[in-house]
């Protein structure tokens, strides 16, 4: 049964390419996007905090709330990448 979803799924994407419709083209950009950047992001962020920690051991505790507020923005990136994607998709935007 994943076989033939997995051909249905070619088959509507082959039909797009027939009619010239880019908006999968902008989805996918979208999408991709927010999710790279995002995971840069987090890399980055708990890159900083472990070096910090590294530094300073006993300030663990004070930079812990820091580090999930941090957290936090980077992952509402990803959301709205997704959001967007999705609006793009169903020709909202």
């Amino acid at each position: 049964m994943e076989i033939l979803a997995l051909l249905q799924g070619m088959e509507t994407l082959a039909l797009l390419q027939l009619t010239g419709d880019i908006t999968v083209v902008g989805v996918g950009i979208a999408a991709g996007a927010s999710m790279i950047g995002s995971g840069i992001g987090m890399g980055y962020l708990f890159g900083q905090v472990i070096a910090s920690i590294h530094r300073q051991p006993e300030a663990f505790e004070q930079s812990r709330p820091w580090m999930f507020f941090g957290l936090a923005f980077v992952e509402q990136f990803a959301i709205f990448g997704i959001l967007f994607a999705l609006l793009i998709a169903f020709d909202v935007l």
